[in-house]
């Protein structure tokens, strides 16, 4: 379908009816006009609201493990490579990690995600997971989102098995311009870790990086993947270039309005997958975050892997100002939203 000033509002149309957004669909949206924006995001929120109402669902991150990493991802303070000063701990302990999923309760906070620095888990970090997700969502009744690095099959099912509803693991940017932010994985092995997430019976959560000197051809091929391999959960992320780090220079041409633009291509090819903004949001869409959520329909609260997020008061405030409503379910009554 050809795009024009007029017709991004019957591209969202045709999309509702099961048309999958095409790369060069995916282009057009990114390059249109700044005078096209407010069309762009209506359009957008069309499809968002066919599937997601008003609703916003609340994520929490939890840093259980920091830095030490042997990989060589250019955008991670936590690599090997990165001389970001940033906290170094082992596995944390029970008590810090039922100290973040409270707060995550207190919060209204749909989901906690447990993330470590690593490669893999090691049999000493499973087996903490294993021991502490069950204790966590009997107490306090969260979904656990696990981020664990590269997962094994049988390490797959063992996260089903104690309790995990997901596992995050990102695709990171296209399969051709993977090489160039990683040399010690392959994008095909965050693939197989995917594959072995289906098969064990969790949900899937992928989403990238936007700003590392990737192409406009690479963002929509990564919306466009992340569509092929079915994911339930998309969390967009805009490189926040922390000193220290390989891309520690890369990102500032991110406009506010081009996120906006990124995040509508990722709405078109993932019509019923929930889209989060995540890491960077802050940074780059500044006073521009409301209109994000015409697009996306899930943020993260409170601070990131190792930099900070904006007030969570912040947060409740935007939510209720764009008059939208926090829910902890995937059932949106649309009709009464």
């Amino acid at each position: 379908m050809s795009t024009t000033t007029q017709s991004w509002s019957a591209l969202a149309d045709e999309v509702l009816r099961g048309h999958q957004l095409t790369l060069e669909e995916g282009l057009s949206l990114l390059h249109s006009s700044d005078d096209e924006l407010l069309d762009v995001m209506s359009a957008a929120f069309k499809i968002r609201r066919q599937y997601f109402g008003k609703t916003v669902q609340l994520y929490q991150l939890m840093n259980a493990k920091s830095g030490l990493c042997p990989e060589d991802c250019g955008y991670c303070s936590q690599s090997k490579v990165s001389d970001a000063e940033i906290p170094k701990y082992n596995f944390l302990s029970r008590d810090k990690l039922m100290e973040g999923a409270k707060i995550a309760a207190e919060r209204d906070v749909k989901t906690y995600c447990i993330v470590i620095s690593a490669r893999g888990p090691n049999e000493r970090e499973m087996k903490a997971v294993e021991t502490i997700v069950p204790e966590i969502k009997e107490k306090y009744d969260l979904k656990i989102c696990a981020c664990l690095g590269l997962l094994s099959p049988e390490q797959a099912d063992r996260l089903k098995a104690c309790g995990v509803d997901r596992v995050n693991h990102n695709v990171n940017t296209s399969a051709e311009y993977y090489e160039k932010i990683c040399s010690t994985h392959t994008y095909e092995d965050r693939i197989q870790t995917l594959s072995a997430v289906r098969e064990a019976g969790l949900e899937l959560c992928s989403g990238g990086i936007v700003g590392m000197g990737e192409s406009e051809a690479d963002i929509v091929k990564m919306a466009l993947e992340l569509r092929e391999l079915g994911v339930h959960s998309i969390p967009v992320n805009f490189l926040n270039p922390i000193d220290g780090t390989p891309l520690q220079g890369l990102g500032k041409d991110l406009s506010p309005r081009q996120c906006l633009r990124i995040l509508a291509v990722y709405r078109f090819a993932n019509p019923t997958s929930e889209l989060r903004i995540a890491g960077g949001r802050e940074i780059h869409l500044r006073s521009l975050q409301p209109l994000g959520l015409y697009a996306a329909n899930s943020i993260f609260l409170g601070d990131y892997l190792t930099t900070p997020g904006q007030k969570a008061e912040d947060d409740y405030r935007m939510l209720e100002d764009l008059g939208f409503t926090v829910t902890k379910t995937e059932e949106v009554s649309v009709g009464s939203a």
